[in-house]
């Protein structure tokens, strides 16, 4: 099994050190290049600058290249998006609640807690609302970001492919415990998750009864 707990993680990992490679290249290029002219065009006593006149091939380069490289960084960037916005038909829907200061994660047989738990290799969607500020659903083992914006619904789709704890946390400051705004995702296997939602269940009902 892969050592990431999603294969999104790969995706957005991957698309980072490309955006990095190629800024450290351009980076080190431009500042040798800057330096080479600084020494050999270095204007001394007396000496008259010559007119240079613009050159159409070098003027191409530094457009086409450019263009090419950050082309290719939308692109890599696209298919990550699409990875975590396409729904496929067996996905787990999980509504989400984010309020000052914490999550509510409501199952379809009624259960409302605070901590997500979820099956692994299944494909989960989490409906998202807010019921006051504007909140940021983050998830940093699994790569994945959303906003959850007041007055609005919003959706994020992901399949985690190894059982743990991993934190949420809000990313966007919502007032004055924004940074106590952490919970976690539980990851199961599919037995576990079975059990752990029928037990929740049943445990829901009995609450209801005694109330």
């Amino acid at each position: 099994m892969d050592s990431n707990p999603t294969a999104y993680v790969q995706t957005v990992d991957s698309t980072m050190m490309f955006i990095i490679i190629v800024s450290l290249i351009f980076l080190l290029g431009v500042t040798a290049v800057m330096i080479y002219f600084v020494v050999k065009y270095n204007r001394k006593k007396g000496h008259k600058p010559v007119d240079i006149h613009g050159s159409l091939l070098l003027e191409t380069i530094w457009f086409v290249i450019p263009t090419i490289l950050v082309m290719a960084m939308f692109y890599y960037g696209f298919i990550g998006y699409k990875e975590y916005r396409n729904v496929p038909d067996d996905a787990l829907e999980i509504n989400v609640a984010a309020r000052m200061w914490d999550w509510d994660f409501v199952y379809d047989n009624g259960v409302n807690l605070d901590t997500l738990y979820v099956p692994v290799n299944q494909s989960i969607k989490l409906n998202m609302i807010s019921m006051d500020v504007n909140h940021y659903f983050y998830v940093p083992a699994f790569r994945i970001k959303q906003d959850v914006i007041g007055g609005s619904s919003n959706y994020i789709v992901f399949k985690a492919e190894k059982t743990g704890n991993y934190n949420i946390a809000c990313a966007e400051y919502c007032g004055l415990n924004h940074s106590a705004m952490y919970t976690k995702v539980v990851v199961m296997d599919e037995n576990e998750y079975n059990n752990w939602y029928n037990s929740s269940k049943k445990e829901e009902q009995k609450a209801a009864v005694n109330n």
